[in-house]
């Protein structure tokens, strides 16, 4: 299985890339193209695929090697839709976006430049490496909720980010939201009644903060299920 994962990644990947100034998290900023690309080859996207599977084994079954895999394909679906975005970016994207989440961190670790590190130590021009190290960390929730235009901001910089947010995001409703809802509930040691507060406190608003116009297709229809299974929990718990 690791041998199909692996070469559906790879396979088809040699695109090019437009490297971004970085942007400063204090403040928005404007981009202009260059014409300096850079290869984003095979060999780059397969050691990102080795690390993240090794990287992704200690997280519990809510944010595992799963939630990558389903990640990576809503993107590349989104992706379809939206061809302007670059598909490289996107898939590097979508494969580092949990490298250092607040949620796991350990002592020591600097979520800021985790995944530029990475991707320099593979060999990845530092412009690349800051790039996807911006599109990473703009995906958080917290982060746009506590600064909703620098999001914009970035999400107009980087079209790449309004399609691996928006697939995180789907992942995070529907059928299979709800079972990692759950499961990060347990693992967290939290109760039932606490974990399905969740749902009001986060869930249910991420329909309205979708970017593209497909993940906001998609959202609708995964919406109705979380409010389909609150309404079977508030029946199957009244007193």
């Amino acid at each position: 299985m690791r041998h199909i994962w692996t070469k559906a990644l790879t396979h088809s990947y040699r695109q090019t890339y437009h490297p971004c100034s970085k942007i400063p998290l204090a403040q928005r900023l404007h981009h202009t193209m260059t014409t300096d690309d850079y290869p984003v080859d095979d060999a780059l996207i397969g050691k990102v695929t080795s690390y993240v599977e090794q990287y992704m084994s200690n997280y519990d079954a809510s944010h595992d090697l799963n939630h990558i895999k389903r990640v990576l394909r809503l993107s590349h679906h989104i992706q379809s839709h939206t061809p302007s975005a670059r598909r490289s970016l996107v898939t590097l994207a979508a494969l580092l976006h949990d490298v250092g989440d607040k949620k796991y961190l350990r002592p020591g670790e600097d979520p800021s430049r985790m995944v530029s590190s990475v991707l320099v130590s593979f060999g990845a021009p530092q412009a690349l490496a800051d790039t996807v190290q911006a599109i990473c960390l703009g995906v958080s929730y917290s982060s746009e909720v506590k600064d909703p235009a620098l999001t914009q901001a970035l999400v107009e910089t980087y079209p790449e980010l309004a399609i691996v947010q928006d697939a995180d995001r789907l992942d995070a409703i529907g059928a299979v939201g709800i079972a990692r809802t759950f499961a990060f509930g347990g693992a967290k040691s939290r109760t039932l009644e606490n974990t399905m507060e969740h749902f009001d406190d986060k869930l249910l608003l991420l329909e309205g903060m979708m970017k593209t116009d497909e993940g906001r297709r998609m959202a609708r229809e995964r919406t109705e299920r979380l409010r389909l299974m609150k309404e079977w929990w508030q029946e199957e718990t009244a007193e």
